[in-house]
């Protein structure tokens, strides 16, 4: 049977430079702290799924002092993602994977909602598939599993905005890929999206005496967002 590696996409959790659009609502230390939790949750989470190595892919590179007190499993492989937008450093990726003969499951550290279950369905359905995408409720996309690579599921896609997923899937199609997709799911990506992150992140142990307060912030973020009066939209991303 074909291994499949769980590729993880990640930047470390540096003030003002991880969940740079979190900070309005959580400041640029809450918003980083918030990162450090999702990305000790997204790690466990895909070995927990046992599917076969976890590779953590990083900016800046594993050698960066950022990393140094993480405290993450020792059974993770590292990469570095690299120079280019995020279609080129997913694409480096997913090749030198594939190129080895395993499969590949590509992640970031957005997405809660993903869990090893839903893991192990992305690389099942490589079966039978060529591509395997987990959809977000924004437009974009949470996991990609692939058996083949092709440069045209990552170069020139519209990064950043609502039609990644459509821009992505119509690739698979123009290629005669074999594609199954579920219903989306929600990521966390600003403060409006913090209603959706699981209560149990908020009284973690990674949030230690902070949690409360990130909870409060969070609250009030989407106190102000209700208040807010929302005009015709005119689908630019922002």
């Amino acid at each position: 049977m074909t291994a499949t590696r769980i590729v993880i996409i990640a930047k470390a959790p540096i003030p003002g430079f991880a969940k740079t659009r979190l900070i309005p609502a959580l400041g640029a230390e809450g918003a980083a702290r918030l990162a450090r939790q999702m990305l000790h949750h997204t790690v466990n989470t895909a070995l927990a799924a046992e599917l076969g190595p976890v590779e953590l892919c990083v900016t800046p590179g594993p050698d960066d002092p950022a990393w140094a007190h993480m405290s993450l499993p020792p059974r993770l492989a590292w990469s570095e993602q690299g120079d280019g937008d995020l279609g080129m450093r997913m694409a480096r990726a997913a090749q030198r994977t594939l190129a080895r003969g395993e499969r590949v499951v590509l992640i970031g550290t957005d997405c809660p909602a993903l869990g090893a279950v839903e893991l192990q369905s992305a690389s099942r359905a490589l079966d039978t598939h060529d591509t395997f995408m987990q959809p977000t409720v924004d437009g974009g996309y949470a996991l990609l599993a692939l058996r083949a690579f092709h440069p045209l599921i990552f170069h020139g896609i519209h990064w950043s905005t609502d039609s990644v997923a459509f821009e992505t899937l119509c690739r698979a199609g123009c290629l005669g890929w074999r594609v199954q997709s579920c219903p989306p799911v929600r990521d966390i990506d600003e403060a409006k999206d913090l209603r959706w992150l699981p209560a149990d992140f908020w009284g973690t142990a990674g949030f230690g005496p902070d949690a409360q307060g990130l909870s409060q912030a969070a609250g009030r973020a989407h106190s102000e967002l209700d208040r807010v009066p929302h005009g015709p939209s005119n689908n630019t991303p922002q």
